[in-house]
This record gives structure tokens, C-alpha cells and sequence, in this order.
């Protein structure tokens, strides 16, 4: 482990899990990627830009819940605006998207 961080530093990552409620392509982005809108309940509609064309098609990922990042500053990529970090696990080169093993409200958090 490189990178130590205490707790408190963990306390202030904003993980919640939110529905993909719109899949789009994203041909300006460097590496194959999926523009995503997510309904976080109280929290709103946040898109997010993700590179998961290997192993989900945009109808796999149509009304899935997943995790992410809701607190982190928006991000420019192209002439999209990414506002939260979809979590995934990487394996091979592939990213395994990170969700709850059971349908919960959009907006929960993750703890």
C-alpha cells in the first residue's frame, strides 16, 4: 500500500448508489467511452462519463443501479461535463462496475 489515508480522510468521499436512467455514446472521447445520466434521488441528476463499452452495452446499463463518487469537482472531458465517478473493479483492462446486490433507494449511501 503506497498511499495511506486516515480516516476522516475517508469520511469525506460522497459514495451513493444511483439508477442510470440514459445511455449515450461518446465518439469525442479519447478511449471508448459511455455518457451516463444518474438519478441520485435526493440528490438529483448527475452525468458521468465512463469507459465500460468492453463489457456492458448501453442497454445492460439501462436502469442499472450503481456506485459512485457524487462529491467530487465536475470534470471536463471534451465537450462533456462528468459530474461523479462511477467505482468500478479493474481487471485485465476491463472495469466490473460496482453495485448493490439488492435494489435499494437511489441516493443511499455507501458506507
Amino acid at each position: 500500500m503506497d498511499k495511506i489515508i486516515t480516516f476522516e480522510d475517508f469520511t469525506k468521499v460522497d459514495l451513493r448508489v444511483g439508477t442510470i436512467t440514459e445511455v449515450n455514446d461518446f465518439p469525442e472521447a479519447r478511449n471508448p467511452a459511455y455518457q451516463l445520466t444518474i438519478d441520485f434521488g435526493n440528490l438529483g441528476i448527475k452525468k458521468s462519463s465512463a469507459q465500460i463499452t468492453t463489457l456492458y452495452s448501453k442497454e445492460d446499463l439501462l436502469n442499472k443501479q450503481i456506485v459512485a463518487v457524487v462529491n467530487f469537482p465536475k470534470k471536463q472531458i471534451a465537450k462533456f461535463m462528468s459530474e461523479c465517478l462511477v467505482m468500478g473493479a479493474v481487471k485485465e483492462n476491463d472495469v466490473y462496475l460496482l453495485h448493490p446486490e439488492a435494489k435499494v433507494k437511489n441516493g443511499s449511501t455507501v458506507n
